[in-house]
């Protein structure tokens, strides 16, 4: 299942708003993230697999920095390529995951929009458990093993909500809530202590 990177030369489409929001929008990633409001301005988030930086520019404004993590640097190339750049508190990381260049308890939160199935490993969970301060919040909207397949990875590619939720529970996650819907699932787990 999954481990696959999207195609850099498609990267246009993660651009599309419309397409985009329909399955996870801005408000809702940044309350389940509870990263607003003047208390959060310091914060320190990660976005796992940011790709373009489509959400990255969402979070940006609510935190103090965002570490814009993915693996390809064709990603983070047209990030800094698109229409007004990369924001001055994001800082692109080229890492996988399972190894990212963060202290221990580093940051405020960390979140995954439809990567999940790209990078999800024991190594990696129990890497974004290093990396979070206990007690902070990880975020996980992914493709459902349960949807059509017509948008997103093919189904085979993909994993459930009961699968995620397993999979951070074992790696020392408290997963507080766990959404499916039509292609897509949504997870909010706080990291243990």
């Amino acid at each position: 299942m999954g481990h696959h990177t999207f195609d850099p030369s498609m990267a246009d489409r993660l651009e599309d708003a419309a397409r985009r929001y329909r399955y996870l929008s801005m408000e809702e990633l940044v309350g389940a993230l509870g990263i607003s409001g003047a208390e959060k301005r310091d914060s320190v988030v990660a976005d796992l697999g940011s790709g373009t930086g489509f959400y990255t520019d969402d979070v940006a404004p609510h935190v103090g920095k965002v570490y814009a993590v993915d693996v390809q640097d064709e990603m983070h190339t047209h990030y800094a390529e698109k229409d007004g750049g990369v924001p001055e508190n994001v800082e692109l990381v080229t890492a996988e995951v399972a190894d990212m260049p963060f202290e221990t308890d580093a940051l405020d939160a960390a979140y995954s929009t439809m990567t999940y199935h790209e990078f999800v490993s024991e190594d990696a969970l129990e890497e974004v458990r290093r990396v979070l301060r206990p007690g902070t919040r990880f975020v996980v909207a992914d493709w459902s093993s349960k949807g059509s397949g017509e948008v997103g990875p093919p189904t085979d590619e993909r994993y459930s909500k009961d699968e995620a939720v397993s999979a951070l529970e074992d790696a020392g996650f408290d997963v507080v809530r766990a959404d499916e819907r039509t292609e897509t699932f949504v997870l909010r787990s706080e990291a243990g202590r």
